[in-house]
């Protein structure tokens, strides 16, 4: 669970509003709007009215709302959204022809570093299903793109992280503090991740991270890859040399060269 900082205002209920939307519920009753946001029904009805007026959000058939175009085209003007991913798109189909697997591009919420969010996505109809799609959330304590962006995070975000209850999503999931740290050190050694079967046991992800001009890591990308029969060490070029043409492009004059081993 999300801990951000208190806030008021209309601004804020209008934030509650739209947040009340997930991956996992992107169509809500005006009833389940009021109870996720926290708001009276009144004030719930009063406010989706008006963002549907202003297409920030849609009214299907059902009766149930929807985000609206208007709001996705704005979110696309987003930095990441808009010059990280049209920058990362060709590295990333790249990537995706290559390996005919999920391919995926993340950040870390600098508000809440325990999640990523999914800029890009790229997939097949034979791929391996997975649960991230652009725009979703995850982890970063699961993930292989969230370990590798939160193993350049600051100390201090990296404990905040680690202070709260990390979820379970498989028996392999990683949950012990101890254990993040572990991968995150690992990660910092080798400059790749190997995430085995921690969000679904059906796949485990490979990812490297991107950094921009100045350095700092700005980005992860990551290929999702069935767990059964793979030996992920085997898309570790590929992922890499992805993520040092991604930093590259964006202006960083020696875009990695680490070597080792990895996490898993």
């Amino acid at each position: 669970m999300s801990t951000r900082p208190a806030r008021s205002g209309v601004t804020a209920r209008v934030l509650d509003v739209l947040g009340a939307f997930t991956a996992s519920a992107p169509a809500l009753a005006l009833s389940d709007i009021a109870r996720r946001s926290g708001l009276p029904l009144t004030t719930a009805h009063r406010l989706v009215g008006e963002l549907t007026a202003g297409r920030a959000l849609e009214r299907g058939e059902d009766g149930r709302y929807r985000i609206g175009l208007r709001l996705w085209e704005i979110a696309h003007l987003a930095p990441a959204s808009s010059g990280l991913r049209e920058t990362a798109m060709p590295f990333l189909e790249d990537l995706h022809e290559v390996t005919r697997h999920n391919v995926q591009l993340a950040v870390l919420d600098q508000d809440d570093p325990a999640e990523v969010v999914y800029v890009e996505r790229l997939s097949t109809r034979d791929a391996v299903s997975i649960v991230s799609r652009s725009g979703s959330r995850l982890p970063s304590t699961a993930t292989a793109v969230g370990l590798a962006l939160l193993a350049h995070a600051t100390p201090d975000d990296v404990e905040r992280v680690l202070a709260r209850p990390l979820r379970r999503f498989t028996p392999y999931t990683v949950c012990e503090p101890d254990g993040v740290r572990a991968l995150l050190a690992r990660a910092r050694a080798s400059g790749f991740v190997v995430s085995d079967r921690q969000i679904e046991a059906v796949s485990l992800s490979v990812a490297a991270p991107v950094r921009g001009g100045d350095g700092p890591v700005v980005a992860a990308l990551s290929v999702v890859v069935p767990a059964d029969g793979t030996n992920p060490h085997t898309w570790v070029p590929a992922v890499r040399a992805a993520a040092r043409g991604i930093s590259r492009a964006l202006g960083h004059p020696a875009a990695g060269s680490g070597s080792g081993t990895g996490t898993s």
